[in-house]
């Protein structure tokens, strides 16, 4: 696997052209695929509206009938950090609406696996307070057996969800997805929490209009407060920040930073040691979303639901330092596990021309928690789609997988082929583009290896196996400065397909030293001998490598950051390759 750094090529519209922003953003904006300039402007009011999505209505008139009758509302979330604000954003709505009677079920991934099954079903309905509702949050619209004995069992359920629907579409009371079949709402790519606060935001408008709220004497609730858990979850849940989703990550990213959060996140974000006036998209997906997630992989999400819904600044810092020291044990299990998967890797000999394009790994003692998080770090360093399977500890003859993939290969279709031709080789499956899950018999695992590298090889091509880093080009000489850095900021907010400005250059290698056991901190400049120096770091390189003493000019792929230590600010760019020159 060779690395290419390549760059982005896109003319600005007319639009941006006669706009009075600085040329280098209209350079970055039009490879973003940015058009006109209301595309920049993020204020709540550009949002699409909630009536645009399909099954909304639907879902209002049955969320009314439990608020006025104040029947028993159950949510079954998710668990990871998309389902964790998810229900948050479900409970506190509802309660501040004046529902009185309402709880959370989040199934325990290594008991009952993902979504709305019949077994949770059957958990929820033998509570002494059987719910008269449930309402799934960021799962349900491939719950269809759950969704029946729920029915049978006499509950109503309520699917809100965002994840691809199978052929068949759960029989619930109503279906809030923008991605089911004949929806017309313009964001395919709301996440889980941004579908749930579409239906809080309409079910407000339906109170308000039938004086719910003054007749109960009830302030009505100011749903801007939930924001910040709809900018977490939507960041952490890596879906693409098209235009209403930057709008939300913008609108919560204000609240934090203004210091508006909720205690949870103030707490999550004091114990990794963020100032919240600071805070970025980048620190909600690598800071936060890993520490929620931490709860979901190893223990039970509920431990994040809790800190997300604590009052008192107190108990949530309790939680969140939980929070923390299970993120550190997600570390070192990641970390071991991934040392297993090389030296596997290491111990069959393949190379690179060997090795199978649809790159699949099993290991009985593998945390089933932690394999999403191992598929991810295989597939950046082999560049090419990873699935890795550890035992379901509800079923010993059964394994299940956790997949990542690379541009050119949506997985989940990938699994759809491979169970098509191969009837019966997988139990289930489902996902997006670029993850997905799915279970299988243990002792089909090598029929399913097969199956899976020969639908890979049909889609993708030698060239898309090699990795490639995107870059933004060079930048002149005078805008490698702390004006650039922080404008480049302020631009956002980045993430999924709306990335961070990246850009490369040659220079010259001033000095190197190692930190933090696998930071390579090192210093710039411009021109052999050059006045002006610049700070530099590269995060986890190979040791093995570096530091490289006969190194003396480089090419760099970097970001432009600026770095905060001891009240000073600083130039720092953020190296994410480097070749010597």
């Amino acid at each position: 696997m060779s690395t290419i750094i390549s760059q982005r090529q896109s003319s600005p519209s007319e639009a941006l052209l006669q706009s009075d922003l600085p040329e280098l953003l209209k350079r970055i904006y039009a490879s973003r695929g940015v058009e006109q300039l209301e595309e920049l402007e993020l204020q709540l009011a550009k949002l699409p509206q909630p009536a645009q999505l399909k099954g909304i209505d639907q879902a209002v008139a049955r969320l009314w009938r439990a608020i006025e009758k104040q029947e028993r509302v159950l949510i079954v979330g998710d668990f990871d950090a998309d389902g964790a604000t998810s229900t948050t954003v479900a409970m506190q709505a509802l309660r501040a609406m004046g529902l009185c009677h309402v709880d959370f079920l989040v199934p325990n991934r290594f008991e009952y696996g993902y979504g709305l099954t019949p077994e949770i079903v059957e958990v929820a309905a033998s509570a002494s307070d059987k719910p008269d509702l449930l309402v799934t949050v960021d799962n349900g619209i491939s719950s269809v057996e759950g969704v029946a004995r729920a029915k049978a069992l006499g509950m109503d359920v309520l699917v809100t969800d965002h994840h691809l629907p199978g052929d068949e579409l759960p029989e619930a009371v109503a279906i809030v997805n923008p991605n089911q079949p004949g929806c017309p709402f313009p964001s395919k790519n709301l996440a889980g929490v941004g579908v749930i606060f579409y239906v809080m935001l309409a079910l407000r408008k339906h109170l308000r209009e039938v004086n719910w709220f003054a007749d109960q004497g009830l302030s009505e609730p100011n749903l801007g407060t939930l924001l910040d858990l709809v900018a977490l979850g939507t960041v952490a849940d890596v879906v693409t920040l098209d235009h209403p989703n930057r709008i939300l990550v913008q609108q919560g990213l204000a609240r934090i930073r203004a210091g508006q959060s909720r205690p949870g996140i103030q707490a999550l974000l004091n114990v990794a040691g963020r100032p919240c006036d600071k805070i970025s998209s980048v620190d909600l997906g690598f800071v936060l979303g890993p520490r929620l997630n931490a709860a979901g992989r190893l223990d039970d999400m509920s431990l994040g639901i809790d800190c997300l819904m604590a009052p008192h600044d107190a108990h949530a810092a309790e939680l969140a330092t939980q929070l923390d020291d299970l993120n550190r044990d997600r570390k070192s299990i990641e970390q071991s596990m991934q040392q297993q998967a090389l030296s596997t890797l290491s111990q069959i000999h393949l190379d690179e021309q060997q090795m199978p394009w649809g790159l699949s790994l099993y290991q009985a003692d593998w945390h089933q928690g932690v394999i999403g998080i191992l598929a991810s770090r295989i597939k950046d360093k082999y560049h090419r789609p990873v699935i890795i399977f550890a035992d379901e500890d509800s079923d010993v003859g059964t394994i299940k997988g956790s997949a990542r993939s690379i541009a050119g290969l949506h997985i989940r279709d990938a699994l759809d082929t491979v169970a098509a031709r191969n009837p019966g080789l997988l139990n289930k499956f489902g996902g997006h583009a670029m993850a997905a899950g799915m279970s299988l018999a243990k002792d089909r695992f090598d029929d399913f290896q097969k199956a899976f590298d020969e639908v890979v090889r049909e889609r993708l091509t030698a060239d898309d196996l090699q990795a490639k880093i995107i870059s933004d080009g060079a930048l002149a000489n005078e805008e490698l400065s702390m004006p650039i850095a922080e404008m480049l900021q302020a631009a956002g907010p980045w993430g999924q397909n709306f990335p961070e400005p990246s850009f490369d250059g040659a220079f010259f290698l001033v000095n190197q030293r190692i930190v933090g056991d696998r930071h390579l901190k090192f210093t710039v400049s411009l021109e052999s001998g050059g006045q002006q120096l610049i700070d530099a770091i590269a995060f986890n390189i190979d040791t093995d490598q570096w530091p490289n003493y006969r190194a003396e000019r480089l090419r760099l792929s970097y970001k432009l950051d600026v770095n905060e230590f001891r009240g000073r600010r600083s130039l720092q760019l953020l190296v994410n390759h480097i070749e010597v020159l």
